[in-house]
Order: structure tokens, then sequence, then C-alpha cells
């Protein structure tokens, strides 16, 4: 390591002392406050980190701007990327430093800077061998080259120093080093790689040399032996899967590290640009103004009454420390209004670093990012629900990394993304998808309509939820995990989440179930045709109907024929075409005009609708309450609303737990008065039932993740069993949209894309003469979209299946 320079500066009146180091071309920055607080790390002008351990990204406000001029002939001849559109190089010692600056702040947030540091130092230094370099500088040349591998090395290297991977957590320095680029592998195949590396001995004696030159031999030997310190204490217990959870989280702080210095060097306006949300302090401040307005305005009843009681109970919630919650509130008592307010509050009180909201169908992520916007500001969402692939690989050209760098960190404060999005990248190995994983520590994590996850998934994605929710100084991520749902699911019949303090946000929501009773229940036994269906709708105004299945749906419209006043919803309408859909149905709503919604059972949770009427083909017990809460929100109605429970005549049904939950829900409901439905107890009882007769590890995803099996792991974890791929679809704004995404790849880019997509099957997208593959894993779709059904060429629906 080249010798640390003493800096002493003076900021507002505060005295700062650090360090200034040579790291290449560059030079870094450190400071700490008298209270030993790391306060501003950069390099060269770009901020590397601010000391709230989320590594930062870019100059916060009003932080003053660091920059060392480059002395004379302090040069470096090996490089870590080619040049930049400046025709600046990226010098590889000045990766290395900056990357685990970043690392080292990320890892400090669940308590290991240490593991960060150490694996960022490692993770190039393949980089070093004069293979590798001799292909950079053909690829900056324009040249064909033949690819170097780099990742090997530097991990092989990490393994050498641990005695060839004999210390007990060795997995958690050098499984992320070696799939920074690939992925993370199996750990029997990686042991045979490393094994072969390591008998490349004049390959790694070239790395050693290099690091001797630079001083940097003791420093990564001293790094490493802090890392393994911090991995000893963290990664023991829970029988292998807390270790293999901390090469999860250590291998997405390396990622994001990664990527952020890499796009610090080739998007520098890019990088300069993040950062730029408003606070959660400055969000909470908007909460509080715009909760005043509405008291305001709002009229004295029942409802609102309910909701002031459970947004009130929701702020004296936020000061208990964190952990597990339950928010349990009946449809329409003002859960995500309250749900936000308790995230924000409880982040500001104990230090949380951001709120990500998880809901389970990409038709409502849209309306619950579009209330968030309309109470905190447009800048201030980050709405995440589709993801194209990256191609995992070592290709180093400018085009591969700039594609590499347009995937999604979630480096907001407040995140709105689905269910799919963060529990498959959870339990994900690619660096695209792993790469946001960090960002869940000290959050809170607020799970909407958690009754949705899948019941044979329940017992790894209740385990590593409870991890989250663990105090970082018992070994866990210091998360606080909400419970959020209008019919709670009895998870204390999982074993691995039984005997769990899981605290009630809303002690007396039952009293608040009884005072909120707006539908009537009926239930029709005799199954009816779509025709008589269809004909029984025509005499009723404004209704909607809930079906089990797409095609069900499609049955029904065609049923209905021509009908004006019939509308369709579902996840084959892209989320601007759903957005203009939900608007038209409520603006007649509001005006009395006739609208007869058909759907399918995505509309159910949170959608905000408000029908005196709504028909639901017999489906799982909390899928049929969740529609009821679409019908007499606001208690309206003078005599009620009316909730018709029928048998379609032909009827689908996903299959699966779906398929089973719909069976014991017809059980109960010819057992009990449909009355009973308002009963929150009986939710209890059915997911008590449902959980018993499910294998909640149907796929052995506990005992792979003990193997540390990182690849069969993410291929049996899928919340929809098939994979889908996002297809661009012919709507208003898309073409141009698109157009700028393949001519500057950038996360904006994709982000602005976002509205137009839609997700299908794989296996369909990949056959049909209508779905063009534009990007690996990105579909332009050139074939029929209807103004009411969307995709019309006889695809299935992803959303369909249970999420």
């Amino acid at each position: 390591m080249a010798k640390e320079v003493p800096v002493a500066l003076e900021v507002a009146g505060v005295r700062l002392e650090g360090w200034a180091d040579r790291v290449g071309a560059d030079w870094v920055l450190a400071l700490e406050n008298p209270e030993g607080e790391a306060l501003l790390r950069y390099n060269n002008g770009v901020g590397v980190g601010a000391g709230d351990g989320d590594g930062g990204s870019g100059r916060g406000a009003g932080a003053p701007e660091a920059r060392l001029e480059e002395p004379d002939g302090m040069g470096s001849e090996l490089y870590a990327h080619s040049p930049n559109a400046e025709g600046r190089w990226h010098p590889l010692r000045h990766h290395l430093e900056a990357t685990s600056l970043r690392a080292e702040g990320f890892t400090q947030a669940f308590g290991a800077p240490a593991l960060g540091r150490a694996l960022a130092l490692f993770h190039d230094l393949g980089k070093a061998r004069e293979e590798f370099q001799a292909y950079l500088r053909a690829a900056a040349q324009g040249r064909r080259a033949q690819g170097s591998p780099h990742a090997l090395w530097g991990a092989a290297l990490a393994c050498a120093f641990l005695g060839r991977c004999q210390v007990p957590g060795w997995e958690a320095l050098v499984l992320p080093v070696l799939g920074h680029h690939a992925g993370l592998a199996d750990r029997g195949e990686a042991q045979q790689k490393l094994a072969a590396a390591l008998r490349e001995r004049q390959a790694l004696q070239g790395i050693k040399d290099v690091l001797q030159a630079w001083g940097m031999t003791g420093v990564l030997a001293q790094s490493l032996s802090k890392a393994i310190e911090e991995v000893a204490a963290r990664g023991q217990g829970d029988n292998g899967t807390r270790l293999e959870f901390l090469v999860r989280m250590a291998f997405s702080a390396l990622v994001d590290a990664d990527y952020l210095d890499t796009e610090a060097h080739f998007q520098p306006q890019a990088a300069r640009r993040r950062g730029q949300a408003p606070t959660l302090e400055e969000m909470w401040r908007r909460l509080q103004e715009d909760q005043a307005r509405l008291l305001a305005q709002a009229r004295d009843s029942l409802v609102n009454r309910v909701r002031r009681e459970v947004y009130e109970a929701c702020l004296e919630a936020a000061e208990l420390p964190p952990g597990l919650f339950r928010l349990t509130v009946p449809t329409g008592g003002g859960k995500t209004r309250s749900g936000l307010a308790f995230a924000l509050k409880h982040a500001l009180r104990h230090g949380l670093r951001r709120v990500v909201v998880a809901i389970p169908y990409t038709s409502i992520i849209d309306q619950t990012a579009q209330e968030y916007r309309k109470i905190l500001g447009e800048e201030a969402v980050l709405e995440h629900h589709s993801a194209y692939e990256v191609p995992v690989g070592e290709e180093q050209s400018e085009e591969a990394i700039r594609w590499r760098l347009a995937t999604e960190n979630w480096d907001f404060p407040l995140v709105v993304t689905t269910t799919v999005q963060l529990f498959e990248s959870i339990f994900a190995n690619t660096p695209a998808k792993v790469r946001k994983l960090h960002r869940l520590a000290r959050s809170v994590i607020l799970l909407d309509e958690v009754q949705a996850l899948p019941p044979e998934l329940l017992q790894p994605t209740l385990e590593v939820l409870r991890l989250l929710a663990t105090p970082v100084e018992e070994g866990g991520y210091g998360a606080t995990v909400v419970f959020s749902t209008a019919t709670q699911p009895a998870f204390e019949a999982i074993p691995s989440f039984s005997g769990l303090p899981v605290r009630e946000m809303v002690p007396n929501y039952p009293q608040h179930f009884a005072q909120l009773r707006r539908v009537a229940y009926a239930f029709r036994r005799e199954p009816l045709s779509w025709e008589a269906l269809a004909e029984e709708l025509r005499s009723k105004p404004q209704v909607m109907v809930v079906l089990n299945a797409r095609k069900d749906a499609l049955a029904l419209l065609e049923a209905l024929g021509d009908d004006p006043h019939a509308f369709h919803l579902s996840t084959l309408l892209c989320p601007a075409h759903r957005r203009e859909v939900l608007a038209e149905v409520r603006r007649r709503l509001r005006s009395g005009e006739p609208v007869r919604l058909v759907s399918t059972q995505v509309v159910e949770a949170g959608v905000d609708l408000d029908f005196p009427e709504v028909w639901r083909a017999v489906g799982p017990l909390d899928r049929v309450v969740q529609a009821a809460g679409r019908c007499n929100r606001e208690g309206q109605q003078p005599s009620g609303g009316q909730v018709v429970l029928f048998e379609p005549q032909g009827g689908r049904s996903p299959s699966g737990p779906y398929q089973e939950g719909m069976g014991l829900a017809r059980l109960l409901l010819n057992q009990d008065d449909p009355e009973r439905l308002h009963d929150p107890g009986l939710y209890r009882e059915y997911f008590r039932r449902l959980f018993q007769g499910v294998n909640t590890d149907a796929h052995r995803i506990q005992d792979l993740r003990r193997e540390m099996s990182f690849p069969k792991v993410a291929e049996r974890y899928r919340l929809i069993r098939d994979d889908t791929v996002p297809v661009v679809v012919p709507y208003e704004g898309a073409k141009e949209a698109l157009e700028a995404f393949l001519a500057a790849p950038s996360l904006e880019a994709f982000r602005a894309l976002q509205p137009y997509l839609v997700n299908l099957y794989r296996r369909e997208a990949h056959r049909s003469p209508f779905a063009e593959e534009v990007r690996p894993g990105l579909f332009r779709w050139a074939g029929g979209y209807d103004p009411r059904r969307g995709i019309v060429e006889g695809y299935n629906d992803p959303a369909d299946l249970v999420i």
C-alpha cells in the first residue's frame, strides 16, 4: 500500500481528520469527525461513502467537494477497464480501493465492514495478469481478442491466503469473488475450479509479485484476518443457512460496489445523479402535511373514524424496536397510508435506511406507487416490477458493461416492488438479480397482502425474513418486517417461525372488522354457465366479477358480446394501459355510469375500487374476502353491498396450493353460514388447516441452502414456476421508450420503459412469431394488442398462478 498522507480540514466549524492515499491514477480521501465516525470518502471528487452505512454513490447535498490533483510521475501500468468517453483509462489499484470503500460501507450495515473491504480488494486481482491486460488493450483498440477470465484468480488467491480454503467460513470470502460476474456457484463445483487454479502456481505468483510491488500483501492478509473473524461471529447457527445467507449479502454488496465504481468511470454523469430522491425526513414531513389536509377535508363517518384509529395506532407502534410486526386491517381501513406512515416514522426513529414495499401483483404496484407519489412527490418513489436479463460472464467491452450497469440496485429511500422481485432476488444467484439484496439490511420491509405468498415456499421464505429482522448485534440484519393484510395467515404453524415475537400494530383490529361490516354474502351453489352469468350481469349497472383464470375472464367477455360498458383487467395489459382502465372504471363509478368489470384475481389485492355489487367465483378463502373488499368500500350503500359467491360451469383454476385452498374454502362455505366470512378468526383457522396439508418446503430449498448449492436454489425457488420475460407492447409511448433504451442503455432508460412491459412465459415468447428478442431476455411484441383484452394471441397469463 502506498504511504498514507495525514489530512486535516475544518468544515462548518468542525475539525475533520483522516488520510489521503495514492490509488492508481487518482487519490482517495477519507475523513472522520472527533467521535471517530466516518463522514466523507471521495476518489477524485466522486463520493464513495458518507458514513450512513450505505456506501453512498454521489455527493450528498451540501457535502464539500474534495478533489486532489494528480502529482506527476505516479502513473500505473495496470488497468481495470478500458478508456471512458474522455479517453481516460481506469487504473486497477484505483478500482480496487474505491470499490473496497463502497463495499465496506455496504457491509457495515450488517456489522461486517472488513468482509466487504476484503472481498473488493481481491475481486479484480486477476486483472493484474498480463493476459488480461493484453485483452483490455486489444478491446480498447477495437481489435478482436480472446477473453481472459479474471474472477477465478482473485478467488484462488483468497483461497490460498485461507489455507487452501480450509478455514471455516471460507465460502463468504471466496465464493462472492469467484462469482461476481458469472454468479454464485455450487460450493462443490467451486472447490474443483479453485483446486485447479491453485495448481497454476506461475499465474498466481505473477499476481503476488504485483501485490508485493504495490506494498499490499500485508494489507490483504490483515483484511482477510479481520473478515474471517466477522464471518465466524455472524455465520454460525441455523444448520448452515445463516452462513449461506451471509454469502448472499456479501456477494450483493461486492457486486453493487463494483458496478457503482465502474459506473463512475464510464458514466460519471449518471453516477452524480444518484441520491437525488427526497430523504426519509422530507418524505415524513410531506406525509404529515398531506395527512393534515386529508383530516381537514374528510367527512365524519364510521369508515373515516376507523381509518384514523388505524393510522394513530401505526404511529404509536412505530416507536417500538425493530423486528417483526403484523398490520391487520379490514379492507378499506386505510392500510396503505397507515403502513407508509409506520414505515417512515419507524425508520427515522430507529435509524433505518429505506422502506421497501412488496406487493404480490404487477397489476396493483403502479396504483400503490401512484398513491405514494401523490403524497410524497413524483420523484420520491422507485417503482420496480420488471427486469430484463443480463447475460452472465466476464466480457469487458463497453457495451457489455453498459448493460450490466443498467440493472436495478434499489438506491432509493422508498422502493415499491413485487414479491416476485423481492424474494426471487433473495434466493437468486446471478449478479444482476442479487445486486440490490444488501439494501434490505437495516430497512423497513412491508409485505402487502402477505397471504398471497405460496405455501410450498413458506419455510425458506419465513426463515430469511426472521434472519433479516434479527438485530445486527445478534447476527442478523437489523430490518423490520411488516406482514400486512386483512386476512392474516397463521404463520406460527410453520416450525421455523413458531414462537417468534410478532407484534400487532393495531391491537383492536377485531373491533374494526365488526364495525366495518359493509357487505352481505350470498352463496349460489348451482353452477352457472357463462351465458347465464352474462345475462344476470346485464341487468346490473355497476358490478365487478372476479374469476380464477384468465381464460374464464375471456369466456365471460365473449358471452357479454359487444357490451360497451364491459371492461377487462389482467396482467396482459401493460401498466400504463391498466392505469387508463382503472381511471375510467373509477370515473364511471363516481358519476353513476354503467360499468361491468371482468377480472382475474389480480384485481383483489389492494386495488382501490368501490362497487355496489361484486361476484366472485369460489376460490381460496382469503381471495374471496379480498374481492369483497372492493364492494361498498366507503360504506355509501344505504342497504350495504352485495357479494355473491358462485360456481362457474366449467370454470378453471390454477393448480397446486391454489386448488387446495379452493377445496378447503368450498368445504368451509358448505359447513358455515357465509356471513362467518366477517370473522377474522376464520382466516387463521383456514390457513392453519391449509398449512397442515401442504409441504411448506416442497422443493427442498433448505437442504440445498445448507449444501450451498446456489444455482439449484435459484432454479427451484420460483413464485411463478415457469420463467417469464418482459415484452414491450405497442401502447402509447412504448416505441420511443424502447428506442431510447436500446440506443443508450441505462437504469433511468429502463425505468422509463417499465410502464409498457408485459410478462409472458419464456417458452411462449421464444415460440411466438410475434415476439422479437431485441436484447437477451427483452422482447418486442409485433402481434395484436387489443384495447380491451391486451395481448390477444392466446397466451397464458402468468398472473393466473398464485404469487
